[in-house]
């Protein structure tokens, strides 16, 4: 204490220096509690693929597999026991979102590519190529980059504050381009070009996911407050993120669908991933100001610290073995000792596997059945 200083003044002084510091230590405690809860969720949900795989190849043993329609992986108990791994892991990054800012949580979500992939490698005998292996190292140090310079979350205590929130004019202007764009995409692109671009699908998903994640939180956000005796049920604004986040949901389920069942998985994977992280960052940045007073050099690790993640599961994706088609049981190659030939008097003949016979003169040999 100087000497001009009073007795009052120094207390207050020591007061706001111990009330920064608890502060401080709250955010930090609850950015290690979000960074738990979506890490332990990714293991969970990268489990889930494996357990329901193992599920559905007990399942075809017995009967007609899920890439022919059939529906016998309903019986397995293991299925199911992947159905609820998954849940679980769904809740658990639901409420990641409550304690910890979206671009903490959501590149996070590539370690559970990473799970999958090193259970895959022992459980279901999918060799984890070098290259893959290099992918989720990239993945581990571009997660560790985000984790160590993430910002610090505003302390919201009702959602009229997260409200405020998203009526400010940044916020309303990224809502107002992501709904337009998103019917511009719906309305023309889709139908003249969503089946040989993947970038529409797979745009929608994206904008509309990163509208879908800020509704969660606030959301969850309501639901942490209401647990804690302060009902949020009450306010118009809670009901309002819980529509927009239904609608947001069912767009994007549907038009992910869209895209797993036009492209191949190992291509829609990476981009959707890369494009999702993307946005959500850019939504939250907007709309939570996740970046205000943080420095240069650490919105710049920030930065690579995603690249990196985005490098690691293009990479991963890459090197996976390409899924085996979904109507093979259906439609199947005819074999190369095969043919089927054309008769003098027109008749078609099935051509002897030794050999063809004189009387023909013409061969075709059709790769698939029509």
């Amino acid at each position: 204490m100087s000497a001009k200083s009073t007795p009052s003044e120094f207390i207050r002084t020591v007061h706001f220096g111990l009330c920064k510091e608890t502060s401080d230590w709250q955010m930090y405690s609850s950015n290690l509690t979000g960074f738990i809860l979506a890490v332990v969720s990714s293991a969970f949900i990268g489990s889930s693929f494996i357990i329901k795989k193992k599920g559905l190849r007990r399942a075809g043993v017995n009967g007609p597999s899920a890439s022919v329609g059939g529906y016998g992986y309903l019986l397995e108990p293991l299925w199911w026991l992947g159905m609820v791994t998954m849940i679980v892991g769904e809740i658990l990054n639901f409420v990641a979102y409550v304690y910890a800012p979206a671009v903490l949580v959501t590149p996070l979500g590539a370690l559970s590519i990473i799970v999958s992939a090193v259970l895959a490698h022992f459980l279901l005998k999918e060799k984890l190529q070098r290259m893959g292996m290099v992918g989720c190292l990239l993945c581990v140090v571009g997660s560790t980059m985000i984790v160590l310079h993430a910002p610090q979350e505003l302390s919201l205590s009702s959602v009229e504050e997260i409200w405020e929130l998203a009526i400010q004019p940044a916020f309303l202007l990224y809502t107002a381009s992501v709904v337009a764009l998103t019917l511009v995409l719906i309305l023309y692109y889709s139908p003249r070009y969503g089946q040989t671009n993947i970038m529409i699908y797979i745009g929608i998903c994206s904008v509309v996911g990163s509208l879908t994640v800020m509704s969660i939180k606030a959301i969850g956000i309501s639901i942490k407050l209401t647990l804690e005796g302060i009902n949020q049920l009450i306010y118009f604004q809670t009901w309002i993120f819980a529509m927009v986040a239904v609608t947001c949901i069912i767009t994007q389920l549907n038009y992910l669908n869209m895209a797993l069942d036009t492209f191949n998985t190992a291509i829609v994977s990476p981009i959707y991933y890369a494009m999702f992280t993307s946005s959500t960052i850019l939504a939250s940045a907007i709309m939570f100001k996740d970046y205000s007073g943080q420095s240069a050099s650490s919105i710049a690790s920030e930065l690579c610290g995603l690249i990196t993640v985005l490098s690691g599961t293009s990479i991963l994706h890459s090197t996976r073995d390409p899924d085996p088609p979904a109507i093979a049981d259906l439609y199947t190659p005819l074999s190369p000792k095969v043919s089927w030939c054309i008769q003098g008097n027109g008749e078609w003949k099935q051509k002897d596997e030794d050999g063809t016979s004189p009387n023909f003169f013409t061969i075709l040999q059709p790769d698939y059945f029509k």
